[in-house]
């Protein structure tokens, strides 16, 4: 049985895939910066609030995250990878490379203009997608650090709140890490795989398979993303709440910047990890595979042996 623990989500999602468009020069400016910094995440879920207080340490295209002591098995996904925790340390972890391809970002960029933020120089500006609010972005002006960010769901209401609430802007100087190398997850091919090459407007940047048949799938728009989980046996999440789409029903939680579904096929788990406002959940989870009753049998088999 694979197991997912809530995991936070500390940065707006950046895949590297590329854009010809305003929006991915925003997100790209605060890539090379170097500073340490408190975020406070504040999400209003359907299931209630979310909030964490988070440390974040950048030093070019290292960074570290910090919040707490985890516990359980975690998978964080964002920033162009992601990684499997267990009790706070990194197990596996892997680049997810995406597409030198140039497409086209559906946001429309409206520059909001100068402000103070944490008394630096700061720039604002709103992302709009077929006419509908979706964020509202903070970037300080010295590095380019996103240093607040607040999105939207479709009716206006503000769904997550991310914000720094201290800002060193000096290099912490972390060491290189090694990319990882593991010879037991690798790139797939899509033939063979339930994972769709668009979802509702979403493009799959990357995908992966281990050696036990666990796969992966990253979907992105070039702000919001998503993971898909396909795994040999149920996907087990912790203290969920049961909610039904149409004749569909999952597993479901939320932690501060991201919500998890789980549910099963026929024959394999799946589940579904994200930073998508609420009102994007349906679409999404309808144009991927239906849960299914595996069927007697195979639920007597896995009371017996996970």
């Amino acid at each position: 049985m694979r197991r997912l623990g809530p995991a936070v989500v500390i940065l707006l999602l950046i895949p590297s895939v590329a854009s010809a468009t305003e929006l991915s020069e925003l997100l790209e400016q605060g890539r090379g910066a170097g500073y340490t910094a408190e975020q406070v995440i504040s999400c209003s879920t359907p299931d209630g609030v979310r909030d964490a207080l988070v440390r974040i340490e950048q030093s070019g295209a290292e960074i570290r995250i910090g919040a707490g002591v985890p516990t359980g098995t975690e998978v964080s996904v964002g920033a162009g990878g992601w990684a499997l925790l267990h009790q706070g340390g990194v197990v596996e972890e892997a680049t997810i490379t995406g597409s030198s391809a140039t497409v086209e970002s559906p946001y429309e960029v409206e520059d909001l203009g100068a402000e103070s933020f944490l008394g630096r120089d700061a720039t604002a500006h709103r992302l709009v997608r077929d006419g509908v609010l979706r964020a509202e972005l903070v970037f300080d002006d010295e590095t380019g650090a996103l240093v607040r960010a607040v999105t939207f769901d479709a009716s206006g209401d503000a769904y997550c709140v991310r914000r720094f609430v201290s800002f060193d802007d000096q290099d912490p100087m972390l060491p290189m890490k090694e990319p990882s190398t593991l010879s037991d997850v690798s790139p797939v091919e899509p033939v063979g795989t339930t994972f769709p090459e668009s979802v509702t407007g979403f493009s799959r940047v990357d995908q992966y398979e281990d050696v036990d048949g666990f796969r992966f799938a990253y979907y992105s728009d070039g702000f919001f993303s998503f993971a898909v989980f396909e795994a040999p046996t149920r996907v087990a999440l912790e203290e969920v709440t049961t909610v039904t789409f149409g004749d569909r029903s999952y597993q479901r939680v939320f932690t501060a910047g991201q919500a998890i579904y789980s549910w099963e096929t026929r024959n394999r788990g799946m589940a579904l990890v994200g930073d998508l406002p609420p009102d994007l959940h349906q679409a999404v989870l309808e144009a991927l595979p239906a849960p299914r009753d595996p069927g007697l049998f195979r639920r007597i088999w896995r009371s017996l042996f996970g």
